[in-house]
């Protein structure tokens, strides 16, 4: 961080005092309409780029027609400056806790050997809106936590459906099975269960010990989509009959690697792979929206269709970014924008598009007031309350800047459409590099973030620099959480 300020007070030596700048704007919080409080449903999908959907300007180039998804973007609001953490972990993090994971301990996707997730300290949007009488539900990738003290059933969720970590690990024990390498045959080279256990396709509820159902592999990968639609749809169900209000988080395994279509999709499309995937999220889509609508609960149902992060990079698999640069795992614009798109009948307005900052932190405060709760008092909420704005009583957003962290590392800081670059990195696999002096992007002339603008615009490290010194002294006045902290965790006073 030192370094960091070294630079900055370098770079904006002939800049006017900080004192001057503008700071982000706070709008008075909208309160949430008065039908009573309103069924959330959040589909989070994994690693789309910005490029893939019909509506985003991909579908049918990218080898499949996004119809479903295309229609709920028309019937309700699309964002294009929608912004998430650079990896999943992390935007997980920021998603469940309204604070930057580098606050949580969480700013890293968890390698095995060594405690990971939220500390119980922390309290999710699950955990507030179930203290409103919600019902919880959550079905697919966690990676908030691999021991069962740290399971959603911990954190607020009364069921879920899935896996603890990533899909990675569907490779290890099929590989080995492919390959006929298993530890009785003397190999020392492959995977072994003993050394690192396959990960667990688990059922879990609030109060109870989570039970196997499964193991993750490469067969179960591909079915794995259809089996978290069907909880999610019959757990709508369930309570769309009973009249109780509910939040169903529904972490969609696409198109995280390896990117594979369940038989019934595979070939579907005559486009490879990724494309009958990319049929197959919009068709999952479908079957959740339909539940929704022959429920009958349509017009009382906030419904978001989200990604977690940018594009793969890692080959086959890659994804697409549409007019943006680079991969996640940093923090070019390819990374940091994500689809977004929010319909809430009558309520959200219908074929809006908004180039306004909002960032993933912001769902927090918004949802808990969509639902009537009220967030936490005793911790730094980074999230701002964006009710009032995707409801369309503003043209505005609450946010207009945020500092971008990768991993651990602060890499760059947007404000309005400028971005200046600490740290350069466009690829995943390319190495970090620490620049001497911050490289400042216009964001409207450069998509592509290939023009160093600062010579010319240098004020712009005004607001810049004042976003990044007020997060600078929040984290001294609140230390983050070490990754790996153990609980129970109890802030230092």
């Amino acid at each position: 961080m030192k370094r960091f300020s070294r630079a900055l007070a370098s770079w904006t030596v002939t800049v006017a005092v900080l004192v001057a700048c503008e700071r982000t704007v706070q709008a008075q919080p909208a309160a949430p309409p008065s039908a009573g409080p309103p069924n959330i449903v959040f589909i989070l999908v994994d690693n789309l780029g910005f490029g893939e959907l019909g509506v985003y300007g991909g579908g049918i180039l990218r080898g499949a027609p996004t119809p479903r998804i295309d229609r709920l973007a028309a019937e309700g609001t699309r964002l294009l400056n929608f912004n998430v953490e650079a990896q999943c972990t992390p935007s997980r993090s920021a998603l469940m806790t309204g604070r930057f994971s580098i606050r949580s301990g969480t700013y890293a996707v968890p390698v095995g050997g060594a405690a990971d997730g939220l500390t119980l300290w922390e309290i999710t949007i699950a955990e507030l809106l179930s203290g409103r009488g919600y019902a919880t539900g959550m079905w697919g990738k966690w990676h908030l936590g691999s021991a069962e003290s740290r399971f959603p059933t911990h954190q607020g969720f009364d069921e879920w459906f899935g896996i603890p970590r990533t899909y990675d690990e569907a490779f290890w024990p099929s590989l080995n099975q492919a390959a006929g390498l298993w530890p009785s045959s003397g190999n020392k080279q492959g995977w072994s269960p003993g050394i690192a256990p396959p990960e667990p396709l688990l059922e879990a509820r609030k109060g109870e010990k989570a039970t196997q159902v499964g193991v993750l592999d490469l067969d179960a990968r591909r079915t794995m989509e259809a089996a978290i639609t069907d909880h999610a749809v019959a757990f709508i169900q369930r309570n769309a009959a009973a009249k109780k209000p509910f939040f169903a988080y529904v972490s969609s395994s696409l198109v995280h690697m390896p990117t594979l279509p369940n038989p019934a999709f595979a070939g579907k499309t005559g486009n490879g792979d990724w494309a009958d995937c990319l049929a197959e999220m919009d068709f999952r889509t479908g079957q959740i929206l339909d539940a929704i609508k022959q429920a009958g609960i349509e017009d009382n149902t906030l419904v978001i269709f989200a990604s977690d992060n940018g594009p793969e990079a890692t080959d086959p698999w890659q994804g697409d970014s549409g007019p943006w640069r680079g991969t996640y795992f940093t923090a070019m614009e390819a990374s940091l924008r994500a689809p977004f798109i929010i319909r809430w009948p009558g309520k959200v307005p219908a074929g809006r598009v908004s180039n306004e900052i909002v960032h993933v932190v912001d769902m927090y405060p918004t949802l808990a007031r969509a639902g009537g709760a009220e967030v936490p008092k005793d911790r730094p909420i980074d999230g701002v309350d964006q009710l009032a704005f995707l409801l369309g009583q503003q043209e505005n957003s609450n946010r207009e800047g945020f500092p971008a962290y990768v991993a651990d590392r602060l890499s760059a800081v947007k404000w309005r459409n400028w971005k200046m670059h600490l740290i350069w990195q466009v690829n995943m696999y390319d190495t970090p590099q620490r620049l001497p002096l911050p490289k400042v992007i216009n964001l409207l002339t450069d998509l592509k973030e290939e023009r160093d603008a600062g010579a010319t615009s240098s004020w712009v490290g005004v607001p810049m620099t004042k976003i990044l010194v007020d997060f600078e002294q929040s984290l001294k006045k609140y230390p983050p959480i070490k990754a790996g902290t153990p609980d129970p965790y109890v802030p230092p006073k």
